[in-house]
């Protein structure tokens, strides 16, 4: 369990870095798993007491507020950032909101842009759309053009607030694998699906897959693209999946990215995203906690499709 400790201030090692005040920091899956070693980017690291948190917001020592990816942890009052990962935010942007929102779209945008090479009118199917990242998705999907877009979810009333956030159709899941083939099958018959971003893997791809298999006509150009695997590592993949239909199947996360595209990521992407949030048009619900109440709050429930964002100063 985490706990709060004074420690030294960090030192920039180069004049690439900048020391900055920490104001928000989200606290994501992929923070924890890091922080437990169960994450794939922490394969063959030591592991040993660090502090958390990638990325946050903060104020440069001019007093500018950005956003900033950290060399180390960033859950903390001071920390070290990196001057080409750095993206000042627009006015009337939130700070909880502002924490919350990269790492959602890094997990949509990214895998929409540069893994499935979205285009406009594409159907779009989003599996695990009821989380924070998914109705990230959703919104993104519908603002990079998307015809259609079908949500897949197991709360009904998640999925009634991602009808409201662009989805044009929803599919329950946690009821019987027939039901959710069928209903996938009459989706694909009447509009064929161009766009797959999954956020679960596990049995859910699996049927996606097998519904998207062809009998040896001409099939649509389907791009499936994994992003999370919050139902299972392993999936079992027919190779007649692979033969009998145009199928692209990749991952988006990192070292998935191309250099110019995480380049691409913090010169237009999310600045571009910053700018719909503090104009309302890319909503994201938040959770605010103090840091100092962290080590209480770590395992804390989140509503779905909520993020916990620690905010460094006392929260009013």
């Amino acid at each position: 369990m985490p706990q709060c400790v004074d420690l030294p201030e960090p030192v920039a090692q180069s004049e690439d870095e900048v020391l900055v005040s920490v104001k928000a920091v989200a606290l994501k899956h992929f923070d924890k798993g890091r922080a437990k070693g169960t994450h794939y980017s922490t394969a063959g690291t030591r592991h040993e007491a660090k502090v958390v948190g990638g990325d946050g917001v903060c104020l440069l020592p001019d007093g500018t507020r950005v956003y900033a990816l950290g060399v180390g942890g960033m859950m903390a009052e001071k920390a070290i950032v990196e001057k080409d990962r750095i993206v000042a935010l627009p006015p009337g942007l939130d700070d909880a909101t502002a924490a919350a929102l990269p790492n959602a779209v890094i997990g949509a945008a990214m895998a929409l842009r540069f893994r499935a090479n979205i285009e406009p009118g594409d159907t779009v199917l989003i599996n695990g759309a009821t989380g924070f990242t998914g109705r990230v998705a959703v919104q993104i999907a519908r603002h990079y053009g998307a015809g259609r877009i079908i949500a897949t979810g197991r709360n009904s009333a998640s999925l009634k607030a991602v009808t409201k956030l662009g989805a044009d159709e929803v599919i329950q899941l946690g009821g019987s694998d027939v039901q959710f083939a069928g209903e996938l099958s009459r989706i694909h018959e009447i509009t064929p699906i161009n766009v797959v971003i999954d956020y679960l893997w596990g049995s859910t791809a699996e049927m996606i897959l097998a519904v998207l298999k062809g009998e040896g006509a001409f099939t649509p150009r389907t791009r499936f693209v994994s992003v999370g695997s919050m139902t299972g590592d392993l999936i079992q993949l027919s190779a007649a999946n692979l033969r009998s239909t145009d199928l692209v199947l990749s991952g988006s996360g990192l070292g998935s990215w191309t250099k110019d595209q995480v380049r691409a990521l913090f010169a237009e992407i999310l600045p571009e995203m910053f700018q719909l949030a503090a104009e309302g048009r890319l909503t994201v619900e938040t959770t605010s906690v103090a840091l100092r109440d962290i080590g209480s709050l770590w395992e804390m429930e989140v509503p779905d499709g909520k993020r916990l964002v620690v905010q460094i100063s006392p929260v009013a």
